[in-house]
C-alpha cells in the first residue's frame, strides 16, 4: 500500500470547509485509507454488520416512539395500533423486533471470533474492555424493550428478573423499589423502561465510536495474531474492505429479511402476544433466547444470591479474560489443544442456551448446573493451563509470509492442465 497522501480538496469550497472543519480529511485518513491487514477473513465483517444494526435499531425504534404509548392501560392497544393502522407500521415493528435478536447474533459472532483469535490480548485489552460494556448495554436495552409491548410474558419477565436484585443484602429490596417507581412491576416501571430503551442506543452509539477510536491505536487483529510490520502487510480500507464489509452485510441482510417477511414471531414468545395480567402468571417464563445461557447459569444454583453473583460472574469474567489467558500466542489457529476446549465451550454455551429454554426440572438442572461448572472452569482454570503446558505451532513472522504460504499451498493443491 502506498503511504498516505495529505487531503487535498479540488474546488475553492471544499478547500475552505476543510481549512475549518478538515472532516473529510479525517475520513479519508482514519476510514478510506486506514491501513488494515490484507489477510482478514469473513468473520471480521461482523463489525460493519453490528454498526450497519445499530443504525437500523435506532432509526426504526425512533419512528416506533412516534406512535407508542408508554402506559399500562394503553400499551398493548398502542403496539396493536402500530401494526393494524399505521402505515408499514407491521413493518417497522417487525425490522425492529427481529433486529435485535439479529444484532445478538452478529454480537455473539463478533464476540467468539475475538475469543479464538485472542483479539483481546495486548495491546487491545482496553478494546475489549469497552467491547464487553457495549455487550453490557445492549442487554439492558434489549431486556427494556421487550417489556414495552406490556404482554404476557413481558410482564412477568420484568417482575422476574428486575425481582432478582432483591436477593442482594442491604441494598437488594430499595434497589428493587427504585426500579419498580413502588412497590410492585407498574406505570411507573414502564415509564422508566421506556425513558432508558429509548435513551441507551445513543449511549450505544458513542460507545461504538470509543471502540472503533480504541481499535485504531493498535490497529485490527488478524487471523495469524501477527503484528503489522510493513506497509506490505496492509491495504488500504477502501475499496478492498469496504467491498467485503458490504457483501457480508447483503448476505446477512438476506437472513434478516426471511425473518422480518416469513417467520417474524418465530423467535418470540406467542404467550406475548395477550396483554399483560398480573393475576395469571405463565406456566413457563423465559427471557427471549440470547439471554437463555445465562438464565440457565442463574436457575441451576438453588441459593438465589448466590445464583445472581454466578450469574453476573459469567459476564465480568470477560472483562478479566486478557489476563487468565497465559498464552503468548495469540490466534487460536496455532494452538491446537486451545482449538478444542475452545469449540466445547462454544458447544457449553449453546447447550446452556437450550438448558436455559426448559422447564427447571428433573435432569435439565443437573445438566445445568454441570454446564456452569464448566463455564467457569474454561476461564479460570482450563485457560491459565494451557498457556503454560500447549505448544503451540510456529507462528508466521509476517502477515505477508502466511498469506504467501496459503497461496502456495492454493496453487500447489490445483490439478495440472
Amino acid at each position: 500500500m502506498s503511504e498516505h497522501t495529505v487531503y487535498e480538496p479540488k474546488s475553492a469550497l471544499g478547500r475552505w470547509f476543510e481549512e475549518r472543519l478538515p472532516i473529510l480529511g479525517f475520513v479519508k485518513t482514519h476510514v478510506l485509507d486506514y491501513p488494515t491487514p490484507k489477510n482478514l477473513n469473513y468473520w471480521w465483517t461482523f463489525g460493519g454488520i453490528l454498526t450497519a444494526m445499530l443504525a437500523i435499531q435506532i432509526v426504526s425504534g425512533i419512528t416506533l416512539a412516534m406512535h407508542y404509548t408508554p402506559h399500562t392501560s394503553m400499551a398493548f392497544d398502542s403496539v396493536e395500533h402500530i401494526m393494524r393502522d399505521v402505515n408499514y407500521g407491521w413493518l417497522i415493528r417487525y425490522v425492529h423486533s427481529n433486529g435485535a435478536s439479529m444484532f445478538f447474533i452478529a454480537v455473539y459472532i463478533h464476540m467468539f471470533r475475538g475469543m479464538y483469535y485472542g483479539s483481546y490480548k495486548a495491546p487491545r485489552e482496553v478494546l475489549w474492555m469497552i467491547g464487553v460494556i457495549i455487550y453490557l448495554v445492549m442487554m439492558a436495552t434489549g431486556f427494556m424493550g421487550y417489556v414495552l409491548p406490556w404482554g404476557q410474558m413481558s410482564f412477568w419477565g420484568a417482575k422476574v428478573i428486575t425481582n432478582l436484585f432483591s436477593a442482594l443484602p442491604f441494598i437488594g429490596e430499595p434497589l428493587v423499589t427504585w426500579l419498580w417507581g413502588g412497590f410492585s412491576v407498574d406505570n411507573p416501571t414502564l415509564n422508566r423502561f421506556y425513558a432508558l430503551h429509548y435513551l441507551l442506543p445513543f449511549v450505544l452509539a458513542g460507545l461504538v465510536v470509543l471502540h472503533i477510536w480504541a481499535l485504531h491505536v493498535p490497529g485490527n487483529s488478524n487471523p495469524t495474531g501477527v503484528s503489522v510490520k510493513s506497509t506490505q502487510d496492509v491495504v488500504a480500507f477502501h475499496p478492498y474492505y469496504t467491498l467485503k464489509d458490504g457483501f457480508a452485510l447483503i448476505v446477512f441482510m438476506l437472513l434478516f429479511a426471511f425473518f422480518v417477511f416469513y417467520a417474524p414471531n418465530y423467535l418470540g414468545h406467542a404467550i406475548n402476544s395477550d396483554p399483560a395480567n398480573p393475576l395469571a402468571t405463565p406456566a413457563h417464563i423465559v427471557p427471549e433466547w440470547y439471554y437463555l445461557p445465562f438464565y440457565a447459569i442463574l436457575r441451576g444454583i438453588p441459593h438465589k444470591l448466590l445464583g445472581v453473583v454466578a450469574m453476573f460472574g459469567s459476564i465480568f469474567l470477560l472483562f478479566a479474560l486478557p489476563w487468565l489467558d497465559t498464552s503468548k500466542v495469540r490466534s487460536g489457529a496455532y494452538r491446537p489443544v486451545f482449538k478444542q476446549f475452545f469449540w466445547l465451550f462454544a458447544i457449553v454455551c449453546i447447550g446452556l442456551g437450550y438448558l436455559g429454554s426448559k422447564p427447571p426440572e428433573g435432569g435439565y438442572v443437573i445438566a445445568a448446573r454441570i454446564l456452569t461448572a464448566y463455564y467457569f472452569l474454561h476461564f479460570l482454570v482450563i485457560l491459565p493451563l494451557l498457556g503454560l503446558l500447549e505448544k503451540p505451532k510456529p507462528v508466521p513472522s509476517s502477515i505477508s509470509e502466511s498469506v504467501l504460504a496459503k497461496n502456495s499451498r492454493r496453487l500447489a493443491a490445483q490439478p495440472a492442465e
